[in-house]
């Protein structure tokens, strides 16, 4: 049972086909507790479209054999579709070439691969690692681990009330010592648009590389990483409409050729003997054992459908309704806002005066309404606030103006009940 069959004004007026998209996505034709799901986690994970779960199906219904390794049919064609999804993900974020594209099991681990080849043969005592106050646990978590083995130090771009990074600071925190910046592209806690173009600029002038890391931003912007520059980036399959359990590490290929191996195994060797193994070329030297053959091809299949709506256009309708949302939230009384930077994406974190963000949570579930509720992976950003966690309302694009009614009535009766 679909929820909306359109938004009145704003569909027509963006060209946004909502109705005729969210027939492709099953999960959202279902009932919870009686009620039409609105589904408003999305920054958690998203739900897929048919195309994606149909790669999967077909996959492990016509295709599945191991890759890379096969000379039989069925390996050919499925080290094929894996091997035409990297193309799709370097076309995606504009990469120089394949090799440059590493699959890993999401964002998480692309992380984890450059603290530990890249950054750790290089950390010395006394050298830092700069992040920022917004970042998730995953870009705080690796960076602490390395400098407390190293005797490294880990520095904080500070923000303001906002959510927004200070320039200003985070330039006088770019030293001589400073081995890497790693910044999130877009806040998981605040929707936060972090200036990363800008911010790698600055960095590179002082000849220090930049990893973003793109979780947030990939499903609601184009991220061409030739035209950042950065010399890293990471995200997640399952934020972008893909399945859980892939992700990409993209790399300059001068410098994923200089890393160290991650892991060892097998597809990630040329040849081994017990007294020497010759590491695989870019990218597989990075890939060791049999990778989620299913969610590379599936990835790729999210990707074509994004492409195919058009990622400026999908931008365009989200922001028309983050708009409309925020607006929507500054009518309901008890209710503030936590995270309201100038550039945004679709992320609405808020408080209810006087009701913890779990009750909200679980009233909004009995109206068929998910969103989430906790500290977000970001308790740092928690405790800058002073709050304990947050409600957290995040958009996609086939969530519809109905939907944000239906979210602000159910807010209305929060506080109804905690009156």
């Amino acid at each position: 049972m679909s929820v909306a069959g359109g938004i009145p004004g704003s569909q027509e007026r963006l060209g946004f086909e909502v109705s005729r998209i969210r027939g492709d996505f099953p999960a959202l034709h279902q009932e919870v507790y009686g009620k039409p799901l609105i589904y408003l986690d999305n920054a958690a994970t998203t739900q897929k479209p048919q195309p994606v779960i149909d790669a999967m199906v077909r996959f492990y219904t016509c295709d599945c054999a191991n890759i890379h390794r096969g000379v039989h049919l069925l390996s050919e064609r499925a080290t094929r579709n894996y091997e035409d999804s990297r193309t799709r993900v370097k076309r995606f974020i504009n990469a120089a070439d394949e090799s440059e594209i590493v699959f890993v099991r999401g964002a998480t681990e692309g992380i984890n691969l450059v603290a530990q080849s890249y950054v750790r043969p290089l950390l010395e005592r006394g050298d830092e690692i700069l992040i920022s106050a917004l970042e998730h646990h995953s870009n705080i978590v690796p960076w602490q681990i390395l400098c407390e083995e190293k005797g490294a130090r880990l520095r904080v771009v500070p923000m303001n009330m906002r959510g927004e990074l200070l320039l200003e600071e985070y330039e006088s925190l770019l030293r001589p010592r400073t081995r890497l910046v790693s910044v999130a592209h877009v806040s998981n806690a605040l929707g936060t648009v972090v200036p990363v173009e800008r911010m790698i600029g600055m960095a590179h002038r002082r000849n220090i590389p930049v990893l973003v890391d793109g979780a947030q931003a990939v499903p609601h912007m184009k991220a061409d990483v030739a035209r950042l520059g950065c010399d890293f980036y990471v995200f997640s399959g399952h934020k972008v409409y893909g399945p859980t359990g892939v992700g990409v590490l993209y790399g300059k290929k001068h410098l994923l050729e200089a890393m160290p191996p991650y892991q060892g195994g097998g597809d990630m060797i040329s040849s081994v003997t017990f007294e020497k193994t010759v590491y695989n070329r870019l990218p597989y030297k990075f890939e060791a054992g049999t990778p989620n053959i299913a969610g590379g091809i599936a990835l790729g299949a999210a990707i074509d459908y994004l492409e195919a709506i058009g990622l400026d256009r999908i931008a365009e309708y989200e922001q028309d309704l983050l708009r409309y949302a925020t607006e929507a939230f500054s009518n309901l009384p008890g209710v503030r806002l936590i995270g309201t930077a100038a550039e945004k994406a679709g992320v609405l974190s808020f408080v209810v005066e006087g009701v913890h963000p779990h009750d909200v949570g679980t009233i909004l579930d009995q109206e068929g309404i998910a969103i989430r509720t906790g500290h977000h992976c970001a308790q740092p950003v928690m405790d800058y606030f002073n709050v304990p966690a947050t409600a957290r309302a995040s958009l996609a694009f086939y969530n519809t103006r109905e939907e944000i009614d239906a979210l602000a009535a159910g807010i209305r009766k929060v506080a109804e009940v905690f009156s």
